[in-house]
């Protein structure tokens, strides 16, 4: 064809230009008589054109592309030999026997190439001519790669040779047990294990990280008998392979013997100057328990840094919340160290059942720094039951520590009594701070009762407003039935925030808004626009007939958001009722509000909403334009739907 013959010609040319077009087109066209011209462009000084003829080459594949690369392997340009490489990884697997022939070549550097590239082929026919360059090469380099591309094969097939050459030298010990890892096959386990005896102390190691890794259970035993006999450094990574395969559960079930045994190794083990070996002693402490376990754990996380280790820190912690309260915690809480006291109080905060240690922490609270202090306030507030409201109630009498007080008071809120901690507690709605003000206030309204009710009913009388707005809230929080009275009143305040609490008491629940309309109504003309928008948000979450008529005269407010807030609630219902209001909206000076009307008409749907969103389409403001057509979506959604 006279198209191939001109890409031919081009590729053939002296200028760059027309070879890197001609190269791509024969690429895309899948050129194959073009793969000899590309296969000399790989060599090409010119960078553009070196791209050009691999990308070509790696599209058209095949034998012959194969077969015009492998020559570049030899060639003493590295560029050329490391572009060969890649393009035969990815389409060696096309000419297999090609490949297979190279690992029989006179020249070592050949045939470790030939070894890399299969190991990139994904195919199980690479694993048996891989395996003989494996066990039979004379060539260390050509050995080592065989077992690193049966590694990222990770064919099953490869194992028994892999097994067999555990026993060659240390350089390719280190690949075939790293091959081993990735193919995990159970026949490997035995031989790994048995390796360890002819094995260098560096490849032993290695071997052990290679059993914990694989996850075969079957190691364990083996791995056991080995404890005694192998030398401390090797002993550790044992420790740690056994606790990687068995993990928390597991370790619980060794036998008595078995589990002291092992338990003492792990508290040798935990010393280890490698932080692997070390988080997996923390791991396995934390199933074993007992004081020493603590001691141990307690103090690899006392040299942490909370910044720098904190994941080991968090892990350090929650091992000691899985041993649990003893006698070791207890004398880490009496530390002068605060940082130990602290790293103790959060393992406590993570135990299941810490009701033994509560009287140590009471007991130490007042002889601890701030920062302790609030730490141990937060825990015991956890695990303290109505029995220790007396040590709480003297927290609040006598600290002045803000977030001290606040845990102090959530527990009183929770768990306290009504008649011993009240007074207490109402006397905190004074304190300075605000947080510790609302954490009161929450606390007194959890507590509730009748002497409660009481003092909120006195404390409404209150010339002091913040007092009037916390009573309110309280009074409506305690039961707007049995405060409706005080509620009533609390609409008509001078302060706009109370008559905003007020309204959130009494029409918060729409069930009973019905019957609570003539009271709240009065509001939509409140002289503050805060009122009148919490007012109709309020009216907006209920989905009744009742709340219409309100929201459509909300529709005339003054106040933007007002009147935005309505029509959204309006679309909510879904009225016909609503439609002329809201087609009347989209007249409103505000794009903000006639957007909001835009999706109230796309929500309630129907004819008329549907031809007042079509005029909106010619709209000069893209915003509005955009809102109109989203609206008619919804519309024919609807439709659909129905």
């Amino acid at each position: 064809m006279a198209e191939h013959r001109q890409i031919l010609e081009q590729l053939s040319s002296d200028n760059t230009e027309l070879v890197r077009e001609a190269a791509f087109a024969a690429g895309d066209m899948g050129l194959k008589d073009a793969v000899p011209l590309l296969a000399g462009h790989l060599q090409s000084a010119n960078l553009g054109v070196q791209e050009a003829a691999e990308q070509a080459i790696r599209k058209i594949g095949g034998t012959a592309a194969v077969r015009a690369v492998i020559p570049l392997l030899r060639s003493d340009d590295a560029p050329a030999r490391n572009i060969s490489m890649d393009i035969l990884r990815e389409i060696g697997a096309d000419d297999f026997d090609s490949l297979t022939r190279l690992l029989h070549d006179e020249d070592p550097d050949m045939r470790i190439f030939a070894s890399d590239i299969l190991g990139s082929c994904a195919r199980v026919e690479a694993v048996r001519p891989l395996c003989e360059a494996l066990l039979r090469d004379p060539e260390v380099n050509v050995r080592y790669q065989a077992a690193v591309s049966l590694g990222n094969l990770a064919f099953s097939e490869a194992a028994e040779c892999l097994n067999s050459a555990l026993h060659d030298e240390e350089w390719v010990q280190f690949s075939v047990i790293e091959a081993l890892t990735k193919i995990r096959a159970e026949s490997s386990v035995n031989a790994l294990v048995r390796a360890l005896d002819y094995s260098s102390d560096l490849v032993a190691s290695m071997i052990v990280d290679a059993l914990g890794e694989m996850g075969n259970i079957k190691a364990v035993s083996l791995l056991l008998k080995r404890l005694e006999s192998s030398p401390a450094p090797l002993r550790n990574k044992i420790v740690k392979a056994v606790v990687q395969l068995l993990g928390g559960k597991l370790l619980k079930l060794l036998s008595d013997k078995e589990h002291e045994r092992f338990r003492e190794y792990l508290l040798v083990a935990i010393q280890d100057e490698e932080e692997d070996i070390q988080d997996a002693a923390v791991v396995g402490l934390g199933f074993m328990g007992g004081e020493q376990a603590t001691k141990a754990v307690m103090d690899v996380a006392a040299r942490l840094d909370a910044d720098r280790d904190h994941e080991r820190l968090v892990r350090a912690v929650e091992c000691l919340a899985a041993v649990g309260p003893n006698h070791a915690l207890e004398n880490e809480l009496h530390s002068d160290d605060e940082y130990r006291v602290r790293i103790a109080v959060e393992a406590i905060a993570g135990m299941q059942d810490a009701s033994s240690v509560i009287p140590v922490l009471k007991e130490i609270f007042w002889d601890k720094p701030r920062d302790v202090q609030r730490a141990l306030m937060t825990v015991l507030a956890s695990v303290c039951g109505a029995e220790d409201s007396a040590f709480f109630l003297e927290i609040l009498e006598k600290h002045n520590d803000g977030n001290v007080l606040k845990s102090a008071l959530a527990f009183v809120g929770d768990k306290g009594d009504v008649a011993a901690v009240g007074g207490t507690l109402f006397a905190l709605l004074e304190h300075p701070y605000d947080d510790v003000k609302e954490a009161a206030l929450d606390a007194c309204i959890a507590l509730g009762g009748d002497d409660m009710m009481r003092r909120f009913r006195i404390l409404f009388e209150s010339e002091d407003a913040l007092n009037r707005m916390m009573a309110t809230y309280a009074l409506g929080r305690l039961g707007v039935d049995d405060n409706i009275d005080l509620l009533e009143g609390a609409l008509e305040d001078a302060v706009p925030d109370i008559r905003k609490v007020a309204l959130e008491a009494v029409a918060d629940v729409c069930s009973d808004i019905s019957s609570r309309l003539d009271m709240v109504l009065p509001r939509l003309h409140d002289e503050n626009s805060e009122v009148r928008l919490a007012l109709v948000e309020l009216l907006g979450k209920c989905r009744c007939a009742d709340v219409t008529a309100p929201l459509l005269q909300a529709l005339g407010d003054q106040d933007d958001w007002v009147r935005m807030r309505a029509a959204e609630a309006l679309g909510g219902l879904r009225t016909a009722e609503a439609l002329p209001a809201l087609v009347n909206m989209l007249h409103d000076e505000s794009p903000l509000v006639v957007i909001k009307a835009i999706e109230g008409l796309g929500n309630t749907g129907g004819k008329t909403a549907f031809r007042a969103l079509m005029s909106m389409m010619d709209s000069d403001s893209i915003e509005i334009q955009e809102a109109a057509e989203q609206a008619i979506g919804r519309i024919q959604e609807q439709g659909e739907d129905a």
